[in-house]
Parts: structure tokens; sequence; C-alpha cells
């Protein structure tokens, strides 16, 4: 982390708060919103949603999908479901929904240790 206190949070923000910025951060792209509804209540291979990307006019390298589902996935939207193992190279992922709904109480107090 860096040193500027830009990056630092301040002594005083509740954790809740952190849970909902880090929501906000994975969902501030079409593209991530595009992998959730088309994940929907089923699970998707990572090959069936860049494929999916692609047909809907998303221009974007298999590289750039694995960083949108990895932020998603830190967000702690999506999880891996399942493990895909064709041929000699490494497990294609195959991916779900954790969450399908996101409730922030604003007036809920912190419970102790959270």
């Amino acid at each position: 982390m860096c040193e500027n206190s830009c990056c630092r949070p301040p002594k005083d923000v509740p954790p809740k708060w952190f849970k909902f910025r880090n929501y906000l951060r994975a969902l501030r792209f079409r593209t991530r919103w595009l992998i959730i509804e088309y994940i929907g209540n089923r699970k998707k291979s990572t090959e069936e949603i860049y494929n999916h990307l692609l047909r809907n006019g998303e221009k974007l390298t298999k590289s750039g999908l694995y960083y949108h589902l990895s932020e998603l996935k830190n967000a702690g939207i999506i999880e891996v479901a399942e493990y895909i193992e064709e041929g000699g190279g490494a497990p294609e992922k195959v991916w779900k929904l954790k969450t399908k709904k996101i409730v922030i109480d604003l007036l809920e107090k912190e419970e102790a240790g959270d």
C-alpha cells in the first residue's frame, strides 16, 4: 500500500463502508454487468463468457476478461463453481454468482469483531 493519505482509509471509517466501496469498484464497468447478467442463475465457463461478450460488441482480450472476472470475484460477487479439465493445459474455470443481491443497511451498527 502506498504511503499517501489518499490511499489509506481514515481510522474512523466503519468496515462496512469498505465493503460498499468494493462493490462500487467492481460494478463500475458495463462489461462486468454483462458478465453478471449472462451468468444469471446458471454456471458459465470462462470461454462461454468471453464468446458471449464478443457477440455483444465488447472488445476485450482474454487477459482483459480475466481482470474483470478477478475484480468481480474479489468483491464477492462471483466465484469458481468448478473446473473443466480438457487436454493437457490448465483447467478452465466455471463461474457462478456468489451473491444475487447486495443490501446495505445504512443504520445497522457494526458488530464487535467485524
